[in-house]
């Protein structure tokens, strides 16, 4: 499976690091120079996790970011997993 939340959509994103070199321009050198550029992953804080669900009466197992489970402690479980359409919505008895 991969690193995607449920909740957020987020995965992996590509981006790069620079590598810089020189003596400041404060010091007496030219200034910083970009020597090398290195493509890089910045990946998703994922975690597979069971949140109980009190309207179901029931756990629901989904993967997450750290976000979505902050955003979940937050407005809780029903309302967040709803929106996502990762649960169905709970039928009104009569």
């Amino acid at each position: 499976m991969s690193r995607v939340c449920q909740v957020t959509r987020k995965g992996t994103r590509a981006g790069n690091t620079i590598a810089r070199k020189g003596l400041s321009k404060q010091s007496g050198g030219v200034g910083l120079n970009t020597t090398g550029v290195t493509k890089r992953k910045f990946k998703v804080n994922t975690q597979t996790k069971r949140i109980w669900v009190p309207e179901l009466k029931t756990h629901v197992r989904v993967k997450l970011s750290a976000r979505a489970l902050k955003t979940i402690s937050k407005n809780g479980p029903y309302s967040v997993l709803l929106k996502a359409g990762l649960i169905k919505p709970v039928k009104k008895q009569a």
